[in-house]
């Protein structure tokens, strides 16, 4: 996996693996106080720049349901969620958040069903 023709770095993958962590706790625990439920948000990804200071978080709600409107109050209140996810880490600089919408689950399920007619 490269970004803009480059490698990921191993810090890379291990600041965004200590920050999908945070980010699942602070949702199971509804730390930021919300308008939405976050204890039924799954973080499946968290992709950083190489410089570490942007975050792009893929995010999907239990079910899939309602998907665009969780990514947009995660979007509009990222705020609040950086502001409770720096007291959780300590870096020299916490990065931005970046909300989107993991369609992953949604491709995988679309290869797994033209398997599933070839073989018929």
């Amino acid at each position: 996996m490269t970004s803009l023709g480059k490698p990921i770095t191993q810090r890379q993958l291990r600041v965004g693996e200590m920050i999908k962590q945070a980010l699942g706790m602070l949702f199971i625990r509804d730390e930021a106080k919300l308008p939405i439920s976050t204890k039924e948000i799954t973080v499946t990804e968290v992709r950083m720049s190489p410089d570490l200071k942007t975050a792009k978080i893929f995010v999907m709600p239990l079910g899939g349901r309602e998907a665009d409107d969780v990514v947009a109050k995660l979007k509009e209140f990222s705020f609040v969620i950086r502001k409770v996810l720096s007291k959780k880490i300590v870096m020299k600089f916490l990065p931005k958040l970046y909300f989107v919408k993991d369609d992953s689950f949604d491709y995988a399920e679309k290869i797994e069903n033209l398997i599933k007619q070839t073989n018929k």
